[in-house]
């Protein structure tokens, strides 16, 4: 009996342990997402002015296998780290991944994309970059407290801040010369560029680092509903609709780990 007992209270749920996360989401039946709306491909404004976006659309496919409503609220990063922290939002769908004081306070979901970090510079001369090393001096493009500028300060870079800016706008910024240089996601970066051919800028060949992966972001008290996201995933995952979500953005399944061997890795610390 002692030993029945005992078993039962090792397999308490979290909402009986105080973590109603999920219950308030079923109570409700309705998912609040934080996002940007300006980071392609995942999440931004199509041609029809639609939310749409490899994280906007994992995360409305979720919604719909857990039977609730999704409704999302537009930030900056800071902003969208904030809302969760604050329980504005359930949770943060923008390409998020974990590194620093973050790790802290947050967790992330089931990966829902693999990739690796590169770098954007000019065509006509690649910025004068070549490797990590050469971003010293340089004028490195970002939203502010973001891994990938914390790196480019590591190596010496000139930070020059935007505030929930568009694609096109960072990308003509190099290409003008007003800035010299982007970090970030490589596929991140394969997509803009791809979609934006008439600028200038490129992504700097053979220079990838810091293998990584994403998902959504939440608060480390919320387990009970990460639990439930995360099974949604996983059933997305074995039933091929993360694989086709993600072709249809990426033209790749990003939802596995690349072919690509990243050895290098770079802390923002």
């Amino acid at each position: 009996m002692a030993v029945l007992l005992l078993g039962a209270c090792g397999t308490q749920s979290k909402e009986s342990s105080g973590d109603d996360s999920w219950k308030k989401v079923a109570d409700e039946k309705q998912l609040t997402v934080a996002t940007s709306g300006t980071l392609f491909p995942s999440s931004y404004y199509n041609d029809d002015n639609k939310l749409v976006g490899y994280d906007v659309d994992v995360a409305k496919e979720v919604a719909k296998r857990l039977n609730v409503k999704i409704e999302f609220k537009e930030y900056n990063v800071d902003g969208q780290i904030s809302s969760v922290n604050r329980n504005e939002a359930d949770f943060a769908a923008n390409d998020f991944g974990l590194s620093g004081d973050r790790g802290k306070k947050f967790v992330l979901s089931e990966p829902i994309k693999y990739s690796f970090d590169s770098m954007i510079v000019r065509k006509s001369d690649d910025s004068g970059i070549a490797s990590l090393k050469d971003l010293k001096g340089k004028k490195a493009a970002g939203e502010p407290n973001t891994s990938y500028m914390k790196i480019a300060e590591k190596y010496g870079a000139e930070p020059v801040t935007y505030d929930n800016a568009t694609n096109d706008q960072y990308l003509t910024d190099v290409a003008n010369g007003r800035t010299d240089v982007i970090l970030n996601d490589y596929y991140l970066q394969k997509m803009s560029i791809a979609a934006l051919p008439d600028i200038p800028v490129k992504i700097l060949e053979n220079v990838y680092f810091n293998a990584n992966h994403t998902g959504f972001l939440f608060d480390k008290k919320d387990e009970a509903l990460k639990e439930k996201i995360d099974g949604a995933i996983k059933e997305m995952k074995k039933d091929g609709t993360m694989k086709r979500i993600a072709e249809s953005y990426f033209q790749t399944d990003v939802s596995v780990e690349p072919k690509e061997k990243i050895t290098e890795t770079v802390s923002p610390d």
